[in-house]
């Protein structure tokens, strides 16, 4: 069968009655009464037919790991001897297939050492109901005589909790009740030291909805938001899956709980007797609404997986109903448990029981760590060159990791001065510890990390290697290149070999160095010398001054914006020699003359003048982290800067524009780039594409990201518009437009903390520009 989720997880019953009976549980209490006509324990021909089926669904599956999380009723009445079975024959069945995760689910009440021991030997962890102090848990989780449970457990978990046991101590499992007082159900948990806590809502439905005795809609939410303020000032001392969860998925990550989030179910209950069942909470809904008609004996889990009931809990966003998908929060909440949905009439295609609750709970939970949760990165310019700067080490340690792994290509290539020939292998070994020598003595290796277009030959070269490229030649030629330029940069007395190839050789950051004539290879060394460096090629050597004097050498010129304070950015390198500058979408220019690029700079000059007289702090913003422009062919068309496929500190920009479209291309390409920028070391929005948003300037509805980058986009350029007057096309239009999509940006359901942070800023901008 194609398109199954694999289940990863079972649920085995092994034991279907308790010795509680606690007033709130779904299994006993609640429509689905099934339990009564199954088998108190589970048999031993059922066990090892679930443990051959579930090898046989991870050998299908290539599952690298599964989870048997034992339960019941109450599993630990099953007895060692059964429960010994269980974990030697699911340990049997999976062992070289995959690793087993096994659990046990309890009340803690008959919990032993002798069960203890037995859990040690199996390495199976072990989970406790507990419903917060003495006074909240007596209030359901009591003997059916009335008696107290809670002295009971806490004693089970005081020998969970010591020296021997400890380590199988899984967590506590809390369900609310608002009657309860939420700071101290969470202190008397806390108290406990458990590795996790999950908060659980009651099982409702719409036909038997949730006790709510102050009548009011959000009960469970101001309940939980007490609960979370609680964690919070307490520094979050044990992790809450609930909360965890929340902040995952406002984050832009995945859900943590089934209880929230989209993500899809792969779970699987395997009852006493051997049926295959669906989640065990569905038994809160009617009769049977957990029920398969599958069993162990005579269906593959595959079977189960392919069931409507299990595909239903498996389509994401499109599993919600239609007023959840229109809900900014149900990334967060997901719609809820699936079981809250239910209704008789309509089924599950509802919002949750308690929908209400989930919204405030979000939108609490996002409100009181919007400013924490918020990226540094969106506020700060030196935050976001400081995340790129790591992320552009990352990628350079990705690169190294895998030309490791690479297959190498026949033949050496390059000659030393001695004529021995040497792989490509051993130029970047040699470069790679010569980067190490820079990195030791100073700071000199950032600023060709932080070149921009070592961003692109990074991407450019992984990209080659995933293809199946032979891409380690061209990777250890740049890598050479930058270490040379790094020393020399540092002015360290190391020699730095530096293959060529063509007869020259392009440092990064600093210029094209041409060592031999056109259409020759080979391999020379340079120093750091006096106000400049020596090359030694074989025998020869020659040394260059930086000024460029010497013809071989082709210095990247510098251009400052002069006369103007606070105009433009401090200096900026007008690089039109990087072989890997062509990640734009129209062709960089050939090395301008001497009297073009001046005119160029001039021009230059007077578009950030501009700027600066218009729009002053959009300007400053653009200006902040530009390092490299490169002039582009062609002339102005719409008047925007291109981002390219690099670091954020480059701009490509069309030579031939005036100043007034040289001042929107800068003003454009460097918004352009602080976006890019920005999702590249930040989450600023999930499941792009799952929701379709109207834009005020495209025929057609656009993903979140289209829209928030255009919008980001036409916030500077009204501000131009509004200071100059009339914009080129494609920026024409009513600015209200802008304004209508600031208002759809702020309900998607898409955009994390960060996300919103933006789009508030953005909101700000719009207010302020011009004014």
């Amino acid at each position: 069968m194609t398109g199954l989720i694999a289940f990863r997880e079972i649920v085995l019953k092994v034991h279907s009655r308790c010795d509680l009976a606690c007033d709130h549980c779904y299994v006993y209490e609640h429509a689905d009464q099934s339990w009564r006509a199954r088998p108190k324990t589970i048999s031993e021909e059922v066990v090892a037919r679930t443990a051959a089926r579930l090898a046989e669904h991870a050998r299908d599956h290539a599952l690298p790991s599964v989870t048997v999380i034992l339960h019941g009723g109450e599993p630990l009445l099953a007895g060692p001897a059964r429960l010994r079975l269980v974990c030697e024959e699911f340990t049997r069945a999976l062992a070289g297939t995959a690793e087993l995760d096994l659990r046990i689910h309890t009340n803690g009440l008959q919990l032993s050492p002798r069960y203890l021991d037995l859990f040690a030997e199996y390495d199976v962890k072990v989970g406790v109901s507990l419903d917060g102090d003495r006074t909240a848990n007596d209030r359901h989780r009591r003997f059916a005589d009335g008696r107290t449970s809670h002295p009971l457990v806490l004693k089970a978990l005081d020998l969970l909790r010591s020296a021997p046991y400890r380590h199988l101590y899984q967590g506590l499992l809390c369900t609310v009740d608002v009657e309860n007082d939420p700071v101290a159900v969470l202190d008397a948990l806390v108290a406990l030291e458990p590795p996790r806590i999950d908060f659980l809502l009651p099982h409702a439905t719409w036909e038997t909805p949730p006790a709510r005795p102050d009548g009011a809609p959000d009960a469970y939410a101001r309940w939980l938001l007490r609960a979370f303020d609680r964690w919070e000032d307490g520094g979050r001392p044990v992790p809450v899956r609930l909360f965890s969860s929340l902040l995952s998925t406002l984050a832009g990550g995945p859900s943590l709980t089934e209880s929230l989030g989209l993500a899809p179910t792969d779970l699987v209950v395997v009852e006493t007797d051997g049926s295959l069942e669906q989640v065990d909470s569905l038994k809160s809904a009617y009769e049977g609404a957990a029920a398969t008609g599958f069993d162990v004996f005579t269906h593959s889990l595959d079977e189960v997986a392919a069931h409507p009931g299990v595909r239903a809990r498996q389509l994401g966003l499109a599993g919600v109903s239609a007023a959840c998908r229109a809900c900014p929060v149900v990334r967060s909440c997901g719609g809820g448990l699936y079981t809250h949905r239910y209704r008789a009439a309509t089924g599950f295609q509802n919002p949750s029981v308690y929908c209400a609750d989930l919204k405030e709970l979000v939108e609490g939970v996002a409100g009181r760590t919007a400013r924490s949760g918020t990226a540094p990165a969106l506020a700060d310019p030196v935050e976001l060159a400081a995340a790129q700067h790591e992320l552009t080490r990352v990628l350079l340690a990705r690169l190294h990791h895998d030309l490791a792994d690479a297959p190498a290509p026949a033949g050496a290539y390059g000659t030393g001065g001695t004529g021995r020939a040497r792989s490509w292998e051993e130029d970047w070994a040699r470069s790679w510890e010569l980067i190490g020598a820079v990195e030791e003595s100073g700071d000199a290796l950032d600023p060709v990390l932080d070149h921009p277009y070592t961003r692109t030959w990074l991407l450019e070269t992984l990209e080659e290697l995933r293809a199946g490229r032979p891409a380690g030649p061209g990777a250890a030629r740049r890598l050479a290149a930058l270490a040379a330029a790094a020393v020399l940069r540092a002015g360290l007395d190391l020699p730095a070999p530096v293959p060529y190839r063509d007869g020259e050789v392009y440092l990064p950051t600093l210029g094209l160095l041409r060592i031999g004539a056109p259409g020759t290879a080979g391999r020379a060394a340079l120093r750091a010398a006096d106000r400049g460096f020596v090359v030694r090629d074989g025998r020869r050597e020659h040394r260059f001054g930086a000024d460029g004097s010497d013809s071989r050498w082709q210095p990247v010129r510098r251009w400052r914006e002069a006369g103007h304070d606070g105009a433009g950015p401090p200096e900026t390198a007008l690089d039109d020699l990087d072989p890997y500058r062509h990640c734009f979408t129209r062709p960089p220019r050939l090395r301008l003359g001497a009297g073009e690029a001046a005119e160029w700079g001039r021009r230059l000059s007077d578009a950030w003048r501009l700027l600066h007289t218009a729009v002053p702090a959009l300007a400053r913003q653009a200006a902040a982290g530009l390092t490299t422009l490169t002039p582009l062919a062609g002339g102005p068309r719409t008047g925007r800067g291109e981002a390219g496929r690099h670091g954020p500190g480059a701009l490509g920009v069309p030579y031939a524009g005036g100043v007034r479209e040289t001042a929107l291309a800068l003003l454009t390409g460097r918004r352009r780039a602080r976006l890019r920028a920005l999702a590249e070391v930040a989450d600023l929005y999930a499941l792009d594409g799952e929701w379709l948003h109207p834009s005020p300037w495209r025929d057609r509805p656009v993903p979140v990201s289209r829209l928030l980058a255009d919008v980001h986009e036409r916030v500077a350029v009204e501000g131009f518009r509004r200071a100059t007057g009339a914009v080129p096309p494609p920026y024409g239009g009513p600015a209200d437009r802008i304004e209508r999509a600031l208002d759809r940006l702020a309900d998607a359901a898409e955009l994390t903390t960060t996300g919103r942070a933006l789009v508030t800023e953005l909101r700000a901008e719009l207010k302020g520009v011009g004014a």
